[in-house]
Order: C-alpha cells, then structure tokens, then sequence
C-alpha cells in the first residue's frame, strides 16, 4: 500500500472527518439511535463503497489516530465503578459460564451456513464465523488457508449489523426511541475541575499503555477501564467525560468502520455478504434465547443480558451500553471474555478439526 505524503494524509482525514461529522449530526437530528455513530458509519461507508473521491483522495481513518479516542470509552465505563456495581460481580459467573455454550452454538450455527449453503471451504467457513476476535480470527484463518478478503467481510458484517441492529431491535422492542434518539446522553453536560481533567487523562493514557504491556484483549478500552475504575472507587474524582467529547469518539469509531469498506468487490463477496447478514441476525435471535434464560438468574435487566451476549465489537457494544444506560461495566466484562473464549476455543475446534485448506 502506498503511504501518502503527510499533508494529503492532513487533509483527506480532515475531509473524512467532517463529512463523518455532518452524516452524524443527520442522523441524529432525525433521531436515529446513536445518531452520531451510525450517521457518520453509513456517510462513510456508502462515499468508500462507491469510490468517491476528492482530488484523488478517498475516505481515510488511520488506526493511529482511532487509538487515540478508544480510551475515552474505557474512562467513561470506568467511572461506573461503584460500591453497588463491585458487591453485585460475583453474581455474574454465571451469564460468564453461559458463554461456554453460547459461544460454540454460534461458531457451530455459522460455520454450518456458510459450509452447506454458502459452500465455502473449510477455512474460510470456520474462521469466518468466530463470534468475537475480528483481528484474530482473519489473521489465523488467513494462515489457515482461508480467502482473506471474504474472511474481512463476514467478520466486519458481524460487527457492522449488530451495532446497527441492536439498538433498532431495543426501539422496536421497547416501542420508544433509546439513546441519543431518546435524548440521553453518554457523558456529562457539567464542567469538570482541572484535577478531574489530569485524573482522568492519566487514566486515559497510562490505562492504555498498562493495557497494551498486560497485552489484555482490547487494550485500548480495558486499561482505562481498570484505572479509571481505581480513581473512581477510591474516589478520587466523580467526573465523567462531557458529551462533546463522547460525541466524538462515536464520530471517529462510525468513521473507522466505514472507510473499511474500500477495496470490497461485490461480485466477489456477495454470497458471503448475503450470508453473513443472515448469520448476524440468528445470533443475534440466539443471543436474547440466552438472555430469557439467564436474566433472571443474574439481577440484570434482560436488555443488559442480551447486550452482554450480542455479537458486536467490544468497544462498539460498550458505546451501546452507555447509551441505552445499561450496566456498562456489565456489558464490558461479558464482551472481554467473549473475545478470549471465542478466540481459545476457536483454536481448541481447529486442532481437533483441522479446519484447513
């Protein structure tokens, strides 16, 4: 891939950025749940699927500059870290061990479409349908022998219908708009002291590079998570990032997802894609199954439960959750763990099955 110059690289993220802004706040003027997420998703989306250009220049998100805004969520999930939230924990094991069979039902319920209906090779079926570790599972499944870019687009439709359908099936469901649709919001309106600024930033960054040293799944959110949770368990500050700054990180993350669409050949990937919605949509069916098992068991609300179980990306279900006004730290936990398992055990099927081609 060829780098570009850095002032072409200034400008085309400028670019992106504020046409993502724009399809945000259309999105969210119109009341669409986690308008500012999904508007600037779909605006980016549609102008790299179509190959539109500015002076050349397409849509562009570097991941670099991604990782600078992830840790804004783990702060924000962290400074719901209260006495009530730590004494009910323990009450969560069993929602966790609900996941050992959760998790291969939907390995097993993807694979088997996209073997006998979508007749995809073995590699590609397998790892493609790995209910949580999107980087993980194209980069083993690629050694594997499976098709890398029919790989990206079965996980990246996984991500892509679940934040989008999840919060649609709660308005749906609920028969009330949820989110920044119902005027909620993810931060704080309220201004917050120079020492809540320093404590919170120090979460943010040191958070990040404790994260990435521990080498815990989804650094970039865990860390801040866990520091921000000690700051804010000891009290050491109350504040939570204002919504301007939530606002963003949905901008940026809605961005990020969208401009992956480049370089996706329709005729190519169509039959996965198909699929892969239809896949998307069972486990999300099998996921409140588990939920009307489990919630009762658990002292959380069955929106929290399905939340928990709903195959999305980490820190786009844990975005999902601070706008529904779920148990972040709830939700958070449960897609921590998903990742690791659905990873382990994904590779325990491959060596018992060796799923290669």
């Amino acid at each position: 891939m060829v780098m570009l110059p850095d002032l072409r690289q200034t400008v085309a993220l400028t670019v992106t950025l504020a046409l993502a802004t724009l399809g945000g706040l259309a999105a969210q003027a119109m009341g669409m749940p986690l308008g500012l997420l999904m508007g600037s998703l779909l605006v980016t989306a549609v102008i790299t699927a179509l190959d539109l250009r500015i002076k050349g220049q397409g849509p562009v998100m570097p991941n670099r500059f991604r990782v600078v805004f992830v840790p804004i969520i783990g702060v924000a999930i962290g400074a719901n870290f209260t006495p009530a939230v730590i004494a009910e924990a323990p009450g969560w094991w069993i929602t966790m061990l609900g996941l050992l069979i959760y998790l291969p039902v939907a390995h097993a319920l993807g694979y088997f479409l996209y073997r006998k209906v979508g007749k995809l090779d073995r590699a590609t079926a397998y790892w493609g349908s790995v209910p949580g570790g999107f980087i993980e599972s194209l980069a083993m499944g690629e050694a594997a022998g499976g098709h890398p870019a029919i790989l990206s687009v079965m996980q990246f439709l996984r991500l892509v219908l679940t934040i989008i359908g999840v919060p649609l099936a709660f308005g749906w469901l609920t028969g009330a708009p949820v989110g920044s649709a119902s005027g909620a919001h993810l931060g704080t309106g309220a201004e917050i002291a120079l020492r809540d600024v320093l404590i919170l930033t120090a979460a943010a960054v040191a958070g990040a590079f404790m994260g990435r040293a521990l080498h815990l799944p989804g650094w970039q959110v865990t860390g801040p998570i866990l520091l921000s949770g000690v700051a804010h368990a000891m009290e050491w500050t109350q504040a939570v990032p204002p919504d301007w700054m939530i606002g963003a990180v949905q901008v940026v993350m809605g961005a990020g997802l969208g401009v992956r669409f480049a370089g996706l050949r329709a005729g190519a990937v169509a039959r996965a894609a198909a699929l892969a919605c239809v896949v998307a949509g069972l486990l999300m069916v099998l996921a409140l199954g588990f939920a009307l098992m489990f919630y009762r068991l658990v002292d959380q609300p069955l929106a929290a439960v399905f939340l928990a179980y709903a195959p999305g990306g980490l820190v786009e279900m844990s975005l999902v959750a601070l706008s529904l006004k779920m148990s972040a730290i709830y939700v958070t936990a449960h897609h921590v763990a998903r990742i690791v398992l659905s990873v382990l055990l994904a590779g325990i099927g491959n060596r018992l099955g060796n799923f290669k081609d």
